[in-house]
């Protein structure tokens, strides 16, 4: 899996455009009348202040305060760039509630303080206590965050945690439970070397030792060697840390050492010291982007070794993502007054066990692996994993209501999970899975119009992201003017390719007559197939045909049918199956799948049950997700007898339940029942669709279907992929007119995946 390249430009654009900044407020209640605005404000607004004022617990009733955390810093330590004030730690708080939203479903309020004493930060941070269900401390440096931690833990009466010090500490103390277990060692017995005295690395060998490991067992390590005893510089957090052994080196403590962990700088560790270790030699190498010692490297020198870094581009990645989106979500949901050890140890071990569970299919597609098994390359389990909600948060929560801290009670925890996947919606990180497992393999993509500024910019990131190897197609003098203009140098060394220009004069001929022999039966000349082969769209479809691409891109500028054309001549399309499309929908309870939205005008009642089918199979062995279908009327279950679009949506659906009699899908059926199983449930109980609503909705005709998936865009503002071509024999996509460049990358990101299936 490739790391994510990075430009400078792309960060500041991603930024400040369209609206500066990555979080908004969005209102959860209805605003648009005069009686909506009069009861979210005055004077409907009184009445909740009063019931709060007579007891201060309501406004967890009344209020988003049950949800909301703040995310607090005053950047004095942020990331790797160390001490650059409140504003510029600004970008990493709203990237942290970003994280808290989308992993969590939790809303975030970031706050930089412009405080650095310890004592003036404090205050601030307290009196923001009506206002937050917890706090989330960030980027403070040691040893001041200590203090802070300590004191706002103390006096107030909400959750608090610097993530910085334990958020790693917890996804940690978890991959050192499981390694040692694969390798058959005790907590007791192992003996730890740390190199870094931050306060990550402070809190990881503390939570170790709450796990088992013995404080005289182990040795840190600052930038001025090992923490003994008999310096003079030692106080606080080090002093309580400092060894009596004879050692003053890094070099000389991992001798015989059984685990190292390194929260210090880049290669610090070289290959004679890891030899150096015990067997089995457990080795969390967290320096970040350069590790003390480079996976690889300690691969190669040792093939006993249990390795975890903090890269996504080596297996074990140690990620506090794994862990504070669900400590809070469950000290929140139990209103807990603080993060306790036991609540941490909770949130340890849950982690820890969900790694020796099986892995579902969903995670094992997004890193692009047949499986992932318990054992050396695999006891953290990964970012994407959705589980590690339905795991984590009530864990903590259950740990939270065992030691008194809870002031509200969990009774069910199997239905909190189901309430905990509701409320985030099934599949809503579905394009973050399909990116990451188009990023482990890259593929060749053709871009007929590659002489568009949108096509390019697109093109640049899915090969930072190490989707693609582009190949682009047009005058070459052209585009290498706009790659310059844009600054995508890096595009310049990838092949560019004219098909009119005399270089290629032997490809074209070979290519023609390629064409010639297939479709010489069909009116085809050979003058005529390679006077075609000059034609863009004819040369990018005819290089997947003969595997010099694996996948193009096509369409942007021009109708949608004369644009797939080339590739339905030139590629073809698969046996008994109907070339049709579909867009995914990207909805805040998950993605729905629209079809036919591009190609078949008004299908028959057969045509729409090879569509339904074909979308069917997408959807399940695609995207993993269990197929819903609703067939869309303006009707209900034969409400309109005679109408020509209901009946057919009847008909097709007796078709498909002879054919797939398992397959939920009911029609013809009306979009808002289709939507709301509730609904459903109450007026239609026999409906496959009354105990969950449909994800795939097949229109009766393409009118229907585009009308709905324009709507959707542009006045719902959803985001949209698609057209996602279903049928073909090769991978071929065209692009909608007008995509934008994000869009364009979707669409690269299915055809690569498209390129990984054959």
């Amino acid at each position: 899996m490739s790391e994510n390249v990075i430009r400078k430009k792309d960060s500041l654009e991603y930024h400040e455009k369209p609206i500066p900044g990555k979080i908004e407020v969005v209102p959860t209640k209805k605003t648009k009348t005069q009686r909506d605005l009069s009861l979210a404000y005055s004077p409907g607004v009184a009445d909740p202040c009063l019931e709060i004022a007579k007891n201060k617990e309501d406004v967890y009733k009344y209020t988003a305060k049950g949800n909301l955390v703040g995310v607090i810093s005053n950047g004095t330590a942020v990331l790797g760039l160390g001490d650059i004030g409140p504003e510029a730690s600004k970008p990493v708080m709203e990237g942290k509630g970003v994280l808290f939203k989308i992993f969590a479903g939790i809303d975030v309020f970031d706050i930089e303080i412009d405080a650095k004493d310890p004592k003036k930060f404090i205050e601030a941070v307290k009196t923001m206590e009506p206002t937050f269900g917890g706090i989330n401390l960030e980027d403070i440096k040691a040893p001041d965050c200590f203090e802070i931690e300590q004191t706002l833990k103390k006096e107030m009466n909400i959750p608090v945690m610097h993530d910085d010090q334990h958020g790693t500490a917890i996804i940690s103390g978890a991959a050192l439970i499981n390694a040692a277990e694969i390798i058959g060692k005790d907590l007791k017995d192992l003996k730890v070397v740390v190199s870094g005295a931050g306060a990550s690395a402070v809190s990881c060998i503390n939570i170790f030792f709450e796990l088992g490991v013995e404080r005289k067992n182990a040795i840190v390590c600052d930038s001025r060697g090992v923490i003994r005893k008999d310096r003079e510089d030692l106080s606080g957090k080090k002093l309580d840390l400092a060894t009596a052994t004879d050692v003053h080196t890094l070099e000389e403590a991992l001798v015989g050492a059984d685990v190292f962990l390194g929260l210090s700088r880049g290669n610090v560790m070289t290959p004679a010291m890891l030899l150096t270790m015990a067997k089995d030699p457990i080795v969390f190498a967290l320096a970040n982007p350069t590790p003390e010692i480079a996976y690889d490297l300690a691969m190669s020198t040792r093939d006993d070794v249990m390795m975890a870094t903090g890269r996504s581009d080596h297996p074990n990645q140690v990620n506090n993502v794994l862990g504070f989106p669900y400590i809070f979500r469950g000290a929140l949901d139990v209103r807990a007054t603080e993060i306790n050890e036991p609540m941490k140890l909770a949130c340890v071990r849950a982690i820890a066990e969900l790694a020796k569970e099986p892995v579902p299919e969903t995670v094992t597609q997004a890193y692009n692996v047949d499986r992932l098994v318990f054992g050396r390359e695999y006891f953290i389990p990964k970012p994407l994993d959705t589980r590690l909600l339905t795991t984590v948060a009530p864990a903590v929560a259950k740990a939270a209501m065992e030691t008194g801290v809870a002031k509200a009670v969990i009774d069910d925890m199997e239905a909190y999970k189901e309430e905990l996947i509701k409320r985030m919606g099934s599949g809503n990180d579905i394009m973050r899975r399909l990116s990451v497992k188009a990023s482990s393999e890259r593929k060749k993509v053709v871009f007929a119009e590659a002489d568009n500024p949108h096509i390019l910019r697109a093109a640049r990131i899915a090969m930072d992201d190490g989707i693609i190897e582009p190949i682009l197609l047009g005058r070459r003098s052209r585009i290498r003017a706009m790659i310059e203009a844009l600054e995508l140098d890096e595009l310049l060394k990838v092949q560019i390719i004219n098909p009119r220009v005399e270089e290629v004069t032997e490809k074209r001929e070979y290519y023609g007559e390629r064409y010639y022999s297939k479709r010489q039966r069909m009116g085809a000349t050979l003058y005529e197939a390679q006077e075609l082969m000059s034609k863009r769209s004819y040369f990018a479809a005819m290089m997947v045909e003969v595997g010099d691409a694996d996948a193009m891109i096509a369409g942007l500028g021009r109708n949608y049918i004369s644009s797939l054309a080339p590739a339905l001549r030139v590629i073809g399309t698969e046996e008994d199956q109907p070339v049709a499309t579909m867009y995914m929908v990207l909805t805040d309870k998950g993605p729905l799948f629209l079809a036919d939205t591009t190609m078949i005008e008004d299908p028959t009642a057969e045509e729409i049950v090879d569509i339904t089918e074909a979308v069917a199979v997408r959807v399940k062995e695609f995207f993993k997700l269990d197929p819903r279908v609703a067939l869309l009327s303006y009707s209900n279950f034969g409400s309109s007898k005679k109408g020509k679009d209901a009946t057919k949506m009847r008909k097709a659906r007796e078709i498909l339940k002879q054919r797939n009699p398992e397959l939920p899908v009911d029609g013809d059926i009306q979009a808002n029942f289709a939507l709301d199983p509730q609904k459903t449930k109450e007026t239609f109980p026999f409906s496959d669709l009354a105990e969950a609503a449909a994800n795939i909705l097949i229109f009766p005709n393409l009118s229907a279907a585009n009308i709905a998936l324009k709507l959707l865009e542009e006045v719902a503002g959803t985001n949209t992929v698609g057209p996602i071509v279903m049928g073909m024999n090769k991978p071929a996509h065209i692009l909608q007119m007008g995509a934008n460049v994000q869009q364009i990358v979707d669409m690269i990101t299915i055809a690569n995946l498209d390129a990984q299936q054959l």
